[in-house]
């Protein structure tokens, strides 16, 4: 598509925003074909707001950690509403003090009067509320909201389960983070896409301390699109969690590393049948240092590799294609510090230059961290023709 029918998404970010909820919409549109900035009142293009990592941990409320920093697009006081199609606002602490500000209220409303897609989840409806928008409107939140909602005069649904999501109008609203693949879809549908060729079978290799954007934002964002995803990881059922690792750029030699969320599997390792399944991805981060040593592992992705399965892989996560001997031959990156593994397994070399180049070679996508997220996922979608999306989906060439 040309660029004039592209579709342009704002997202009012701000320090302490809920870290699933900042990227895996932000990162998932991009990879639908969908220009997205991101903005934060007081910063400008380049800066970063750190976020926050809520998590459900059987305490009265959630918990709370340090995330990722998540790096901004575009300078708050130099955007124009009337450039974009449609507007998200994540959860988590920011919109607390967003809620105050004179500027993000104009703007919200200024996204309403003009009748644009809201998607707002978790406390972000402290935001609209503040905005004077809910009024008579059905709209579900995180439980703690729903005296701010029915204040303003909406008329509040309880999201049971948590991950339920209601649209009214041109508002659409979430009650948490395990809410996004229905929450991205119904914007997505709002913004005027239609998603085809769905409903494939996709597994998701996972392990304690995968990193943790490179698990959520492909789950959920393959989940978006219709996609039935298995996670399963060795030695553990559907139901049990796998803890994840926040891997991120902040001026050291090398990546530091935080505790993330406890990312939730929900198949069985032991019941995976290959035949079953339409494609294969590994997440990165530390997991892939120990499964690159299970047998059971291995044989799996041997079988996809034999089949010429779609596998996609990302980061560490080259480091189990390695071991499964499946590289000889084939063109691929990974995480600059798994080149060794690459180069001795009989690849060649690709450099990911910038970090968010993606490679696809015959039926293998590489990529090397998780800021090549929306060019992995689209490899994902074009080449294996997961699904396609419609009315806001770039041409395939653009990813040959």
């Amino acid at each position: 598509m040309d660029s004039a029918e592209q579709k342009y998404v704002l997202m009012i970010c701000g320090d302490y925003m809920e870290d699933y909820e900042a990227m895996v919409p932000f990162q998932t549109l991009q990879a639908y074909g969908i220009k997205v900035d991101a903005v934060c009142p007081g910063k400008k293009a380049g800066d970063k707001c750190p976020t926050a990592v809520h998590d459900f941990l059987g305490h009265q409320t959630y918990s709370e950690l340090r995330g990722h920093n998540f790096e901004l697009t575009a300078t708050f006081d130099e955007i124009d509403a009337r450039m974009y199609d449609g507007l998200v606002v994540p959860g988590g602490r920011a919109p607390e003090y967003l809620a105050l500000n004179e500027s993000v209220i104009k703007l919200v409303k200024q996204f309403f009067d003009s009748n644009k897609p809201i998607a707002s989840i978790c406390h972000g409806q402290l935001i609209l509320a503040a905005a004077g928008v809910l009024k008579e409107k059905l709209c579900t939140a995180y439980p703690a909201v729903k005296p701010a909602v029915v204040a303003a005069g909406g008329t509040w649904k309880e999201p049971e389960p948590i991950s339920a999501c209601f649209i009214d109008g041109n508002l659409i609203t979430g009650a948490a983070w395990p809410g996004h693949p229905e929450f991205i879809s119904l914007f997505v549908k709002a913004l005027g896409g239609k998603v085809t060729g769905s409903g494939k079978h996709i597994l998701f290799l996972c392990g304690d301390y995968m990193e943790d954007y490179e698990a959520m934002v492909p789950f959920q964002a393959l989940q978006s699109l219709g996609c039935n995803v298995d996670a399963v990881c060795p030695g553990k059922n559907a139901g049990d969690t796998c803890p994840t690792a926040i891997h991120d750029f902040e001026g050291d030699q090398t990546y530091s590393e935080k505790t993330g969320h406890n990312f939730t599997l929900n198949a069985n390792f032991e019941d995976v049948k290959v035949e079953d399944f339409d494609a294969l991805v590994i997440p990165g981060g530390r997991a892939p240092e120990y499964l690159a040593l299970n047998e059971k592992v291995l044989s799996i992705v041997k079988l996809f590799a034999e089949k010429k399965k779609p596998i996609a892989s990302i980061c560490h996560g080259q480091q189990i294609l390695a071991a499964a001997d499946i590289l000889k031959g084939k063109r691929c990156t990974a995480y600059p510090a798994v080149k060794l593994n690459v180069l001795l397994a009989g690849a060649e070399w690709l450099e990911p230059e910038p970090i968010t180049k993606c490679f696809t070679d015959g039926n293998l996508v590489t990529a090397a961290a998780w800021p090549a997220h929306p060019e992995f996922i689209s490899h994902i979608m074009v080449r294996d023709m997961i699904a396609i999306i419609t009315a806001l989906y770039p041409s395939k060439e653009t990813f040959q």
